[in-house]
C-alpha cells in the first residue's frame, strides 16, 4: 500500500500494480495488521483513479468485494461470500482481505490504492486466527499457482471497476446486495468504535453503507465496524 501511493503520487498510470511476495507490515482495516505468510498468498495493491466523487468511495470498495470474490471462484471453483463491507469468506471464513485507501481533493477523488491480500495456498493458519481464517489450499486440498489467481482476480476487478465507472454506484450496491449474505435478514454484532452494536442488516443505502435494524425499531447506518454473524456461528 504504501509503495502503491508512493507510485500515485509520482504519477503512475491507472492500472499500475504493487505485489509482493511477503509483507514485513501488512494493514487491513481499522489499523489491523495482515499476516503474510512469506510465499504463500498473493498480496498486491493496484493504483486506480475513478472517475468519481470522494463520496462514492465505499461503493468502490464493495465493487473491488465483487471482483475479488468472483475471480477466487473463477480460479478455484469454490462458493465465496462477501461480509460487509471487504471480507471475502470461503466456508464461512475469511480468505481474503480488501483494503481501500482513497486521496480527494473537494469534488473528486485524486485516486485509490486498492490493497488486496488472499490467502492461498496456506496448509495452516496461525494459531491466533485458525478459527476465523482459511485459504483455497485448506479448502479445495490442492496448491494453487499463485499467477493464475492473480490473472483470475484482476480480470474480474477489471469488469466490476468498469460496472462502477460506466454505470455508477446504484449497479454495484445491486449486484453487492445478491452477491452478501450479509446485506438484507442477517442477525449480527457490529464491533463499532463507539461500542458493539446489534440488530438485523436491512439493506445497503445509496452511497453503501450497511443499515442496521435494532431491536428497539430504529434503523442505523453502520459507517465503520466489524461485523459479525450473532449468536456466533
Amino acid at each position: 500500500m504504501t509503495e502503491a501511493s508512493l507510485c500515485a503520487e509520482a504519477g503512475a498510470e491507472e492500472g499500475t500494480i504493487v505485489i509482493a511476495d511477503q509483507q514485513t507490515e501488512g494493514r487491513g482495516r481499522l489499523g489491523r495488521s495482515w499476516i503474510s505468510e512469506p510465499g504463500m498468498g498473493l498480496y498486491f495493491s493496484l493504483v486506480l483513479r475513478p472517475p468519481t466523487s470522494p463520496e462514492h468511495a465505499a461503493v468502490l470498495t464493495l465493487a473491488m468485494g465483487l471482483g475479488v470474490a468472483r475471480g477466487l471462484a473463477k480460479a478455484s471453483g469454490s462458493v465465496f461470500d462477501i461480509r460487509w463491507p471487504n471480507d471475502v469468506l470461503l466456508n464461512g471464513k475469511k480468505c481474503c482481505g480488501i483494503l481501500v485507501e482513497s486521496v480527494a481533493d473537494v469534488e473528486l477523488l485524486r485516486y485509490a490504492i486498492v490493497g488486496v491480500g488472499v490467502n492461498v495456498n496456506q496448509q495452516n493458519m496461525p494459531k491466533e486466527i485458525a478459527a476465523s481464517a482459511t485459504s483455497l489450499r485448506a479448502n479445495v486440498g490442492h496448491m494453487f499457482d499463485k499467477e493464475a489467481v492473480l490473472d483470475d482476480v484482476l480480470c474480474s476487478l477489471e469488469f466490476y471497476y468498469a460496472l462502477f465507472c460506466e454505470q455508477g454506484a446504484a449497479s454495484i450496491i445491486e449486484a453487492f446486495s445478491k452477491a452478501s449474505s450479509y446485506v438484507s435478514g442477517k442477525s449480527v454484532r457490529v464491533d463499532a468504535p463507539g461500542g458493539d452494536i446489534y440488530g438485523v442488516t436491512a439493506g445497503l443505502s445509496d452511497a453503501g453503507v450497511l443499515l442496521l435494524s435494532k431491536r428497539n425499531g430504529s434503523i442505523e447506518p453502520i459507517l465503520a465496524g466489524s461485523v459479525r454473524p450473532w449468536p456466533k456461528q
